[in-house]
């Protein structure tokens, strides 16, 4: 063999100093006649290519190729490629490699499709001659039981790369016609339908919803004569080479996806969200990996903290050397590594692309599978699929995905609602995971969440009592209960706590807010949280614990985060005055607020991180500059309207509620302090009487101070 590659680069040496295109030519056309006379003369069918001198021609031709072009340049057709081109000796060594004669013969054409694809200089995959026997050889491409997965993956890769620089090519590789092919809503609608269909729940479908399925499903028979592809052979076969096992064919795979789906040019996006199935196909993977999770035994909170895990950190070796901890963790690794692909695939994608990507998703996965596990009678299918739902939206970063995971617990009837009921749920677990998913919205920039949720039931401004529209009294707290003012009661201090020491207020952006009119000064409002727990209660000083000051630190990352997101939404600088268009009507604060407020009346009863969480949510939605917010959640003086409630008022029952019950409890000051330890991990001796009732008396003390913190980050301390 060294011989032959010896006396060839003799001829091509002695070729440059004479005429080259007949000589290259003949050479050429040599080699190849040489490899058509093989298969004349041989009889022996069983021996493997390697042991022929297939290989070795097949590099000559495209050393000679290559050469020839470098020669004349990429302007001009040279007459070896001109041969091959006419000869069909690409259509030729595709139809010997499906043939697999002699054996091992198509990993040797998918190596001289890679390098004759990537080693010419000049375009050529759209020439017709180039592009079909391309479209053939993808077709055997990722069958079943394929011994060549490492050059098929790299073969697609090619011509991923190639259709990345001449993005023209992609509908000859897709087999797409040049008519254009409407897609209707309703041919959509069936084939995600039908995606869908083999992944359904055990909970039995509704009438409706079975009505539903067989419609979808006499569509998609309709559609069959459609002439959008019912499949693509370069998709399918990367989406089937991304399930390898070997980590490097299967990461090629999701990089020859990603190209793919990242051309920017006008038509490309178009094409393939009209004329290809990839958005079903995507989805459809996410829905194959999400039915391998073990709902009846899966553990809701693992799943609810899922660490952020980028899809290419599963190819690493630390990585791999991680797996397999148990099952059902590598399920869920698997599953969440391709929904971070899918999220990054969005971001890239044409704008138009990666809304059918996410309406995909919506459709398969959320609607037709994960709504239903959520309406489930089952309080561990309700708890794990809450739990994925809110690492999911934890993990999101495409708008387009964003906007329909919005818009599916948002605005799909009957499903909000119950999610938002969920906060007050029979099941302490269910309801902190549904607070849980509360607070991962409320950290994700769409507009939408804060309108939907609050500020809706909060424009009126109904909660406030007609006098209050023209008067500032900050001394008198009006409520549906008639509490008396602060200064008045005994159970309350009339100063700041002993710890605590007004600072300078920290820099914010220069885009924030003013304070709503009719609030106190900054001093006031501050004193009137940090005043509200009764001096018998407080505890945190006897530890010697990070005073005030460090709630404001923490109170300043909240409110600048809160602020970032909210930069873009023109939400108003100040206060309209109240509607006239609702009065009479009785104000209703929401149902978020609704279950958020009934949950913090409770808060001396609950566990300890329940009372965390929902404490979370409401300094958060604090922490949002929008003067609705303000008044409402942070100004303790407003004159409420009958039946009204607002933050503060409720912290004011729960106060005097908390008097009365403490009256029952001996030694108050020791047994609050050894359950600070206790959650502090200092104390492990703590008894179980009142413990409960000791825990959120420590949680009311220090969301105050929360609440003090982030009025005074967000008021200037000379507002009159």
């Amino acid at each position: 063999m060294e011989t032959f590659s010896k006396l060839t680069r003799m001829l091509l040496h002695a070729l440059e100093t004479r005429e080259p295109t007949v000589d290259l030519l003949d050479s050429f056309v040599d080699h190849w006649k040489s490899i058509t006379n093989y298969y004349i003369e041989t009889t022996d069918d069983s021996r493997p290519v390697r042991q022929t001198e297939i290989p070795w021609r097949l590099r000559q031709m495209l050393d000679i190729l290559v050469y020839e072009e470098k020669q004349q340049g990429v302007e001009e057709t040279g007459a070896c490629l001109e041969y091959l081109l006419q000869h069909k000796l690409l259509e030729t060594l595709c139809t010997l490699g499906k043939a697999q004669y002699p054996p091992g013969m198509s990993q040797q054409v998918l190596l001289f499709f890679c390098k004759f694809l990537s080693q010419m200089q000049r375009p050529v995959l759209h020439l017709v001659n180039v592009y079909r026997p391309v479209q053939k050889l993808i077709r055997l491409c990722a069958l079943p039981g394929s011994q060549t997965e490492k050059e098929e993956a790299q073969f697609l890769l090619v011509i991923c790369s190639r259709i990345k620089q001449d993005p023209d090519t992609l509908r000859h590789v897709l087999e797409i016609l040049d008519q254009p092919a409407a897609r209707t809503p309703a041919s959509d609608q069936s084939q995600l339908s039908t995606q869908a269909s083999n992944h359904r729940t055990e909970t039995p479908p509704s009438s409706s919803q079975s009505d539903s399925c067989s419609s979808s499903l006499v569509q998609s028979e309709s559609s069959a004569s459609s002439p959008i592809q019912s499949e693509s052979s370069l998709l399918s076969a990367l989406l089937q080479l991304t399930k390898s096992q070997r980590g490097s064919v299967s990461l090629k795979a999701y990089e020859s996806l990603l190209l793919v789906s990242g051309l920017q040019s006008g038509s490309s996006g178009e094409t393939l969200t009209h004329h290809t199935q990839l958005g079903e196909l995507l989805a459809g993977r996410l829905l194959e990996l999400y039915s391998l999770l073990p709902m009846e035994s899966l553990d809701p909170g693992l799943v609810q903290s899922w660490p952020p895990t980028t899809w290419s950190s599963q190819f690493s070796r630390r990585s791999s050397d991680l797996r397999s901890e148990s099952p059902a963790s590598d399920h869920v690794t698997n599953f969440f590594s391709w929904f971070d692909f899918l999220d990054h695939l969005m971001r890239e994608a044409p704008q138009v692309l990666s809304v059918k990507l996410a309406q995909c998703v919506r459709q398969v996965w959320l609607s037709n599978v994960l709504q239903p596990q959520l309406l489930h009678t089952c309080e561990q299918m309700v708890l794990v699929s809450t739990s994925v739902l809110c690492a999911a939206v934890r993990l999101v970063q495409s708008l387009s995905l964003l906007d329909q995971l919005v818009h599916f617990l948002l605005r799909t009837e009957s499903l909000s609602h119950l999610l938002l009921q969920r906060c007050d749920h029979i099941s302490d677990q269910i309801s902190m995971a549904s607070l849980s998913l509360v607070e991962e919205l409320l950290q994700k920039p769409h507009r939408d969440i804060l309108d939907v949720l609050v500020l809706g039931f909060l424009q009126s401004r109904s909660y406030l009592s007609p006098p209050a529209a023209g008067v500032d009294d900050r001394h008198t707290e009006v409520n549906e209960t008639g509490d008396s003012d602060l200064e008045e009661d005994p159970f309350f201090s009339d100063s700041l706590f002993p710890d605590t020491q007004l600072l300078p207020p920290p820099p914010l952006s220069s885009s924030a807010p003013p304070p709503p009119s009719g609030l106190g000064s900054a001093a006031d409002v501050i004193n009137s949280f940090l005043c509200l727990v009764p001096v018998q209660v407080r505890s945190a000083q006897l530890l010697q614990e990070g005073g005030y000051e460090s709630y404001v630190h923490d109170a300043h990352t909240l409110v600048t985060e809160c602020q970032s997101l909210s930069l873009s939404w023109d939400w108003p600088i100040s206060l309209l005055p109240p509607s006239s268009s609702g009065e009479g009507e009785e104000f209703f604060e929401g149902h978020l607020f609704k279950v958020l407020f009934d949950r913090l009346g409770r808060i001396l009863e609950q566990p300890y991180e329940l009372n965390l969480q929902l404490t979370a949510v409401l300094s958060r939605l604090s922490a949002f500059s929008h003067p609705l917010l303000h008044e409402y959640l942070l100004n303790p003086y407003i004159h409420l309207s009958r039946c009204s409630r607002s933050l503060f008022s409720v912290l004011i029952r729960v106060m005097g509620e908390l008097m009365q019950r403490i009256q029952q409890i001996s030694n108050l000051t020791d047994r609050l302090l050894n359950t600070r330890r206790h959650l502090l991990g200092l104390n492990h001796n703590t008894g179980l009487e009142h413990l409960t009732l000791l825990r959120g008396v420590i949680v009311l003390e220090e969301f105050c101070k929360e609440l003090a913190a982030i009025a005074f980050v967000k008021l200037p301390l000379d507002q009159n």
